[in-house]
């Protein structure tokens, strides 16, 4: 059964919030918890009770549920501020912030009833073969397996997306596609894996989950980014949750990559190399490797800013054409790349230094290389935007 929405929602007006500071005033304590974050894989619960204080899971809901429906860019620079301190943290305020974006989908009371509790997160991933949402009576009969759920530790609800079938157990399509819907579910029907053993981002909890023959009632779900179910008017909701996703997961690299170089440049000030007669800054090919270094950053950082800034005011008038959405993409994949190569040059050029555990070069290597598995930083979004430059139908991915 599925609960009314509670009496302790948000009422003050979330607008007014200054998300970026409240980053920026958390970052310190989040930097601290980062060791034992990575050695629990998973979100302490005071750091999370931090988070919820500052709304910071709340940024991109819609304010009709309490939440801040704040502009692209406010939300890429709070996500790179709370990465600079530990990017576990950040990827998880992130994967859910972009699961979030599913409000706009949902009628009023669904909305309020997942949403509108102070401690409302929202865990979600991929689907497995034999994932299926089966139509009854008021709803759908759902049977699933997903992975990578971000944030499953201390998540309030679940999403899933599935294939549709008719009550004879066909496959729903239209024209002649799969039609696939999103099913939210409370936390008390759904079984956690403990799957999340990795390199990099351990402290995301990103384990797999699964749900039998639960009975979902058609409210608790919606077609993603489908303009006929979206509900909000606001202009952030002409963005789809892909891009979101891509702009705070190229945050969390860039805020890793500056992290990254500022550390290098403290210990260039004082690292004496065996053998060597001069500390590392005093080093010519470190000096270059610096300024590349900083150039990467900013070009990438500058590139991004600029296409979500332009992008935002494309949505305010009503517009998202495909080419800047192929743009952003392009900006978001290019800034992981860039970051990853910063941090190789920083790890490498800190010699013996990066490779014990627990120092400020190892995690922020893990972290940044486990961020480029993931398909928001493949190759392939580049091959996609050439192709459209190149006036050629862009391959789906």
């Amino acid at each position: 059964m599925l609960a009314s929405p509670p009496s302790h929602a948000v009422v003050d007006a979330p607008e007014t919030l200054d998300f970026r500071a409240r980053a920026r005033a958390l970052a310190p304590r989040i930097a601290e918890a980062a060791a034992r974050i990575e050695r629990e894989r998973q979100l302490p619960p005071d750091v999370v009770a931090a988070l919820h204080d500052a709304r910071l899971f709340r940024m991109l809901l819609p304010r009709s549920v309490g939440g801040g429906e704040v502009d692209p860019l406010t939300f890429f620079e709070t996500i790179e501020a709370i990465a600079k301190a530990d990017a576990s943290t950040a990827w998880c305020i992130a994967q859910a912030s972009g699961s979030s974006m599913g409000a706009a989908y949902l009628a009023p009371d669904a909305a309020r009833t997942v949403y509108g509790p102070d401690n409302a997160v929202m865990a979600s991933g991929p689907g497995t073969a034999g994932t299926r949402a089966q139509v009854v009576d008021g709803g759908y009969r759902v049977t699933g397996n997903w992975g990578f759920a971000s944030g499953s530790r201390h998540a309030t609800w679940f999403g899933g997306h599935c294939l549709v079938y008719e009550p004879d157990g066909s496959l729903r399509t239209e024209d002649g596609k799969p039609i696939d819907r999103t099913m939210l579910f409370p936390r008390s029907s759904v079984t956690v894996e403990d799957t999340w053993d990795v390199i990099g981002l351990r402290g995301t909890g990103s384990n797999s989950y699964f749900i039998r023959d639960l009975f979902v009632p058609e409210a608790f779900s919606y077609r993603r980014d489908s303009a006929t179910d979206r509900r909000e008017s606001g202009p952030l909701y002409r963005f789809a949750g892909y891009e979101m996703f891509a702009t705070g997961f190229s945050a969390i690299a860039l805020g890793i990559g500056r992290a990254t170089l500022d550390e290098f440049i403290d210990l260039a000030a004082h690292k004496l190399p065996m053998r060597a007669t001069a500390v590392l800054r005093d080093n010519a090919v470190i000096q270059a490797q610096v300024g590349v270094s900083e150039a990467r950053l900013l070009a990438a950082r500058a590139l991004l800013t600029n296409t979500l800034q332009q992008a935002w005011e494309m949505a305010s008038r009503g517009q998202h054409p495909a080419q800047q959405v192929a743009r952003l993409r392009l900006a978001a994949t290019f800034a992981i790349h860039q970051a990853r190569d910063v941090v190789d040059a920083c790890y490498h050029a800190a010699g013996a230094t990066a490779v014990f555990a627990g120092n400020a070069f190892e995690r922020r290597f893990r972290d940044i290389h486990t961020i480029t598995q993931q398909v928001q930083a493949h190759a392939a979004v580049f091959e996609q935007v050439g192709q459209m430059l190149l006036g050629l139908t862009p391959t789906p991915r």
